[in-house]
């Protein structure tokens, strides 16, 4: 299944350049007896169905196209942006959203808590910085890197 998920990003990676889309995830799963291929992408400002519909396009002719086909078995292709909760992996994802809404799990306590909501305000090597103004006096927090279990953006009500 990896061969699947390398061989899409190759061939995804061109038509989303075209388009100034970046590549979020791929997925091949099996659910129930039917295949389904995920492809995740985004831009700055988000994704719209028009643009889900072009690459979905794009690369279903790209693929279909190949010899040999490098998925032989019936599939469904999703194309759809990764969420307006998506998770934050990684440190560019991070930095990428500094100024948004996030929510952060902890591993253990802090401060009696071990989930935050609040505006990314910096990010380094050891350190998150959260400004929530519901926070009373404190309204900035800082979250040791080795505490957080899981980030995402967050919907702010």
């Amino acid at each position: 299944m990896s061969n699947v998920v390398e061989t899409v990003k190759q061939v995804v990676e061109p038509i989303l350049e075209n388009h100034s889309f970046y590549l979020f995830d791929v997925e091949f799963v099996k659910e129930n007896k039917s295949w389904s291929l995920r492809v995740y992408i985004d831009k700055k400002g988000g994704i719209t169905i028009d643009d889900c519909v072009l690459v979905s396009d794009e690369l279903s002719e790209k693929l279909d196209a190949m010899d040999p086909d490098p998925i032989p078995q019936a599939y469904f292709l999703e194309v759809s942006s990764p969420g307006a909760e998506r998770p934050l992996r990684n440190d560019e994802e991070l930095k990428q959203a500094t100024g948004e809404y996030i929510h952060v799990s902890l591993y253990q306590n802090l401060n009696g808590n071990k989930t935050f909501e609040g505006t990314l305000k910096s990010v380094d090597d050891d350190n998150l910085v959260l400004q929530n103004d519901k926070w009373g006096k404190q309204d900035t927090l800082e979250i040791p890197r080795n505490l957080i279990a899981k980030a995402r953006l967050a919907i702010q009500f």
